[in-house]
């Protein structure tokens, strides 16, 4: 179905949790219309979106975590929308599944 989400996580509580995944070069993330659609209809449940800046000569290669309902911001303004997460380099992804699926 077009605008789900990449990755559907079950967690040891049986909660579901959607995780769309995007890389970008630059600034801007290809969110879809569909993508967009699917993860503000659904900004009330556990839905993500993960973005991976590739590293280049000069930076290290950077994570950012956003919630779903933040995806029409995330479309129009790209990085500049403040992220729940965010790492350069080396990621903690223990705390990043923390933030996706609190205990």
């Amino acid at each position: 179905m077009p605008g789900i989400p990449d990755v559907l996580a079950c967690d040891d509580a049986g909660r579901f949790h959607f995780i769309e995944l995007k890389a970008t070069s630059g600034n801007v993330v290809d969110l879809r219309p569909h993508q967009v659609a699917w993860l503000t209809t659904h900004g009330l449940a556990s839905v993500w979106v993960l973005v991976r800046k590739l590293a280049t000569k000069t930076q290290p290669q950077k994570i950012y975590l956003y919630h779903g309902r933040d995806a029409m911001d995330l479309k129009m303004e790209g990085l500049k929308v403040d992220p729940l997460y965010y790492s350069e380099g080396d990621f903690d992804w223990n705390l990043i599944m923390d933030l996706i699926s609190p205990r």
